[in-house]
């Protein structure tokens, strides 16, 4: 797959077809490493994003952040990758969610899954806590986003049980499945309480999330 940078002359990006929202601290990519991965295992037209696009995509990195986080240093870092192959990168202020109902999570995760479906990794997921247990609604093939892959690694660490389960979206909107708690990972969001589904079980992975961000800015 062919990529192009935007300080071509001649470059004009096309509809987006992967679009990576990723938050910033301190004008640094806390998970930088980890986004990386998970772009390297999206697809465009059914193609996976090429060794080249990575390389480029983590060398700007860099050179994004020194042009544009001055003004916004916990802000959110844009990638757009076009059918093309053409990718172009910058950095915006960021903007809380409006709402963050069960239903509302439930939405932006059942968008995020037809983006799985589509590239193999979806940015954001929803999560449901049940008797001691937790249910990741990602669906079978896709690839994990960079955010999911930090809270796997975080139950791990707790010694909690993970089970993915597909389309848990629609089960939770039409009531097949039951929960105590539910939440939505989120690369641009970080870990999202459901405000009316909210628990001690997700707060943990919500302080763990946010310990990590708060470690960062004190680093640097």
């Amino acid at each position: 797959m062919a990529y192009a940078e935007e300080t071509q002359p001649s470059f004009t990006l096309g509809d987006p077809a992967i679009v990576c929202r990723w938050r910033l601290c301190q004008g640094r990519l806390p998970m930088e490493n980890r986004h990386l991965r998970a772009l390297s295992r999206r697809k465009v037209g059914g193609e996976p994003v090429s060794r080249e696009l990575i390389a480029w995509a983590k060398q700007h990195i860099e050179w994004t952040l020194e042009d544009g986080s001055a003004e916004h240093p916990d802000g959110v870092l844009m990638l757009v990758i076009d059918s093309a192959g053409k990718a172009a990168m910058t950095v915006g202020p960021y903007t809380e969610l409006p709402a963050a109902s069960l239903a509302d999570l439930v939405g932006r995760a059942t968008v995020s899954s037809r983006e799985a479906d589509e590239t193999g990794v979806g940015p954001e997921s929803l999560w449901i806590a049940r008797d001691g247990a937790f249910y990741w609604g990602i669906e079978p093939g896709c690839a994990p986003s960079g955010a999911a892959t930090l809270v796997e690694d975080l139950a791990k660490t707790l010694g909690l049980p993970v089970r993915r389960v597909d389309g848990l979206p629609r089960k939770v909107a039409s009531g097949e499945v039951e929960y105590d708690e539910a939440f939505l990972v989120s690369d641009e969001h970080g870990v999202v309480l459901a405000t009316d589904a909210a628990g001690e079980q997700g707060e943990r992975f919500r302080s763990g999330y946010d310990k990590l961000m708060e470690s960062y800015r004190r680093k640097h």
